[in-house]
């Protein structure tokens, strides 16, 4: 009972208000601070864009995948959206700086969500979204960013989290590959993406670690 416990403390405690401020200062240096929220980019949203868009075009045509950029798969959630439920039990929940969220978890509720929004969202033969990363058969290998591990003491952050809206003129055919969907889509907004951009060199076979915590001061 005691551990079952401890083990959704652990999985929640990370979106507890009064349990991050007490740990902030304690946790320095797994923090990640920028001066301001326009500064939280590694890299431009031009690259972000075009590396995606060479990814998937590679894909199309039978190139294979590369190695960047990781992708956090999910549905996503303005402010003012339904979540309570999805979030019982559940540690796979994104906010984004400006509150958005989104949810990466590949079972129960939130699974059906997603799948939900990705049919109702189908534009005849073409799929808006990529669903295959809530199977074992991944059509985008690169969706896997929601299980990268928080960073520690002992290892150090190798990639962060860089937010990014899919423009309107992204290619309809490669929409099949984008890993996210919005809940609702009554309200005219970009799509929110997540990819996890390398801080440095990362070898072959290395783990991920990201900073879970960004501060904005």
């Amino acid at each position: 009972m005691l551990r079952a416990l401890r083990r959704r403390w652990d999985a929640y405690k990370y979106r507890f208000v009064p349990w991050l401020a007490l740990n902030l200062r304690r946790k320095r240096r797994t923090l990640r601070y920028v001066p301001e929220s326009s500064q939280d980019k590694i890299i431009s949203d031009e690259d972000v864009f075009e590396t995606l868009l060479k990814e998937y075009e590679g894909n199309c045509r039978g190139a294979g995948w590369g190695r960047d950029p990781v992708e956090r798969a999910g549905t996503v959630y303005r402010k003012h959206e339904p979540i309570f439920f999805q979030s019982l039990g559940n540690p796979f929940i994104f906010r984004c700086i400006d509150g958005v969220l989104i949810d990466g978890n590949d079972k129960g509720l939130s699974r059906s969500v997603y799948r939900s929004c990705s049919r109702r969202d189908q534009l005849g033969p073409f799929q808006m979204n990529d669903e295959s990363w809530l199977t074992a058969a991944l059509q985008n290998p690169l969706a896997v960013g929601q299980y990268v591990n928080n960073c520690s003491h002992e290892k150090a952050a190798n990639v962060c989290y860089q937010e990014f809206d899919v423009p309107g003129y992204f290619p309809v055919e490669l929409k099949q590959y984008l890993p996210n969907i919005v809940y609702s889509h009554d309200i005219e907004s970009h799509l929110r993406c997540v990819v996890l951009v390398a801080l440095r060199d990362i070898k072959q076979g290395e783990e991920l670690f990201s900073n879970y915590y960004t501060v904005v001061s």
